[in-house]
């Protein structure tokens, strides 16, 4: 009875603790759920950016590849390799997609935040920002890698992946588990700290010396904010070419 009592109060204070908020938001009531609306809205902007990007650079293909399929190979490319470096060469092809996935929307994510003025379109409640500002995007992106690490080894080892889990012995057991949790929240703070610290640094500069200081300050945010993209895409990559080790 008192066990119980106790698992009741634990889940009612990590219930109210899931409740803390930073600042104000604007909500949507969908169903039974409060959704914060400007989130979706920027998270729509982005994927309407990506799509369009995707089709007017493959609208007309070429043999010869002029300038704009030029460099949609390139970021191709780019990826491919990633891929192939951290998962392996004879499993990584399947998984292209997902990664590439993963790091363009990041990236259209973290410079929409440095170069669109999201701050001019008014809400009744917050304000816009970019979409990996927000602790609840960066989550679910990261919980997406769990779930693909999470059905990558199972899928291709079956019932022997889960005896990593007591490698190299089974003393190790809790701490291989808590490893693996601990994946998503190391990858979803990390995303979520260094944009929401850039953008908070480079709207105080511009509060106290609006001219010069905050010109640089930007382009160092657009760099941050790709290579913030690379880590993530890196590390999904990583931990999925993990969950994979061995299987051949």
């Amino acid at each position: 009875m008192h066990t119980a009592q106790f698992s009741i109060s634990t889940l009612n204070n990590l219930y109210e603790i899931s409740g803390v908020e930073v600042g104000q938001h604007f909500y949507w009531q969908i169903g039974s759920f409060q959704v914060h609306a400007q989130v979706l809205i920027t998270s729509w902007i982005v994927i309407s950016i990506l799509l369009s990007l995707a089709v007017f650079a493959t609208r007309d293909l070429q043999t010869i590849p002029t300038s704009g399929q030029n460099f949609v190979e390139y970021v191709l490319e780019f990826i491919r390799d990633l891929t192939r470096t951290q998962i392996g060469e004879e499993e990584y092809r399947p998984w292209v997609p997902f990664i590439g996935t993963m790091f363009l929307s990041i990236f259209v994510s973290n410079w929409s935040g440095a170069l669109l003025p999201w701050r001019v379109f008014e809400l009744p409640h917050g304000e816009s920002a970019a979409p990996t500002n927000d602790i609840n995007t960066t989550v679910a992106l990261a919980l997406l890698t769990s779930v693909a690490y999470f059905y990558a080894g199972p899928h291709k080892k079956g019932l022997n992946y889960f005896g990593k889990y007591i490698q190299p012995t089974p003393v190790l057991l809790p701490i291989n588990i808590l490893e693996d949790f601990t994946k998503p929240l190391s990858l979803s703070f990390r995303l979520f700290g260094n944009i929401l610290a850039d953008e908070l640094v480079v709207a105080v500069l511009i509060s106290l010396v609006p001219l010069v200081i905050p010109i640089p300050m930007m382009f160092l945010g657009l760099f941050t904010s790709a290579i913030q993209a690379l880590i993530f895409a890196t590390l999904a990559a990583a931990y999925i070419g993990e969950s994979l080790e061995g299987h051949h």
